[in-house]
């Protein structure tokens, strides 16, 4: 399918802060500083309940395999549903999970059954939410302001869930076990009445559907328009890819940082810490690289540097180079978030973007879970430092695929040039 020239030196529309846009930043953000707590102190958790790591990989695994079930239904549910109110109930069933998980750690009942219980429900509805709140935002911006205001709500992200949650994750632990699950729990309250305070937004015009046409039929249909888009199939397959890479390693992170460098709880927050800040860094510039390389020349560019620091964090001698590679991943990998999410938003038209991002989505992240299986194998296997090296040779497929593409002329990437991508 033939593409426009793209954004490259194009000049974005502002974002505006007021309305819609400024709601449903302030509720992601503070949803993501709960979430962070919650799931820096898992691995935590788990660590006391069991010295396997494979059982300690099988939580964060956890994490991802409902979208391989659910994905593709969160998708066309986003589709038929009022966005904003399914986001706000999604936020209370979760609220309500995460307190009473809370309750349990409380009373000395967790256990790795638990966790895993957990983090499938929570991944469950998160397949909803996620896909609703990508398919809300076009509504509530500008198609040209769509690069800047996805690095804002994903910098907002990083700063509230990388800068100021996980390093207060040892100091929050000191007031209990508990109380990372319970703030968890409060952020997803607040977060749910900042989204009722959202003024609802007129829905998009939908292609029309055959009669009696079911979720079923959307689902088949928003797999069938990603595969005939082939840069969203090209990005798609990348992303999938690099997520069986960062699978592996968001797993055994807390192996390496205790068994490889011998260190401690502080360490791991620190080095959590490092890739927040170098996402944070990229999100002043995630649009302005896009702008000035084109999204998928600033894609291959960041599976070959994330690529590197992977291999620099496998042989990190002491906590300082993990850190430091660490940073490098962080920064790369905001700037293909920001890139990634743009061109899906704009090369699907309105009213099917749920569908065909839960096709992205369950290909991509259902590829994280297989990723975290293996990086406990790895790390069973072959040490701490093998989940890290595996990951390098992941985002070095991943770059030859997005190089293929790149040599095929689709170095920059905006609306197709024609057709909608849903027939």
């Amino acid at each position: 399918m033939a593409v426009t020239s793209g954004v490259r030196g194009s000049t974005a529309t502002a974002v505006r802060w007021r309305g819609g846009f400024g709601r449903l930043w302030a509720a992601a953000v503070l949803s993501r500083f709960g979430d962070a707590l919650r799931t820096a102190a898992l691995p935590l958790l788990a660590a006391t309940l069991t010295d396997e790591p494979l059982l300690i990989a099988t939580v964060t695994a956890s994490g991802y395999l409902p979208w391989l079930v659910f994905g593709l239904l969160g998708g066309a549910l986003a589709d038929r549903l009022d966005q904003r109110r399914a986001m706000i109930h999604v936020d209370l069933v979760r609220a309500l999970l995460v307190g009473a998980f809370a309750v349990a750690v409380a009373l000395d009942r967790a256990s790795i059954g638990l966790l895993v219980v957990l983090a499938l429900a929570l991944t469950t509805l998160q397949t909803l939410f996620d896909n609703a709140a990508t398919a809300l935002l076009p509504a509530l911006v500008p198609a040209d302001a769509l690069a800047s205001a996805n690095a804002r709500l994903m910098t907002g992200q990083q700063i509230a869930g990388g800068l100021i949650a996980v390093p207060l994750v040892p100091l929050v632990l000191t007031l209990g076990a508990a109380a990372p699950y319970a703030v968890d729990a409060l952020t997803y309250l607040l977060a749910a009445a900042l989204l009722t305070a959202l003024r609802p937004v007129d829905p998009p015009d939908r292609p029309s559907q055959a009669p009696g046409a079911g979720l079923r039929t959307e689902v088949v249909r928003g797999v069938r328009s990603l595969w005939r888009d082939g840069v969203l199939r090209a990005l798609c397959t990348a992303t999938a890819l690099t997520n069986l890479g960062v699978g592996a390693l968001v797993a055994t992170l807390i192996v390496l940082v205790t068994d490889g460098l011998h260190a401690g709880e502080g360490e791991y927050a620190l080095a959590l810490t490092g890739y927040a800040v170098g996402s944070l860094v990229a999100g002043f510039l995630a649009r302005r690289l896009g702008d000035r390389l084109g999204a998928l020349r600033t894609l291959l560019c960041c599976a070959v540097g994330q690529g590197g620091a992977l291999v620099a964090a496998g042989a990190a001698p002491g906590i300082a180079v993990l850190v430091a590679a660490l940073v490098a991943f962080g920064f790369l990998g905001l700037v293909w978030n920001v890139q990634q999410t743009t061109v899906t938003q704009l090369r699907t038209p309105p009213g099917s973007l749920g569908r065909v991002s839960a096709a992205f989505r369950t290909l991509s992240i259902g590829a994280g879970a297989l990723g975290a299986l293996l990086g406990g194998v790895a790390a069973t296997g072959w040490g701490p430092r093998a989940p890290a090296h595996l990951a390098a040779a992941t985002f070095a497929l991943a770059a030859l695929v997005l190089l293929s593409r790149v040599r095929g002329g689709a170095g920059s990437c905006g609306r197709p040039s024609s057709g909608p991508l849903i027939n």
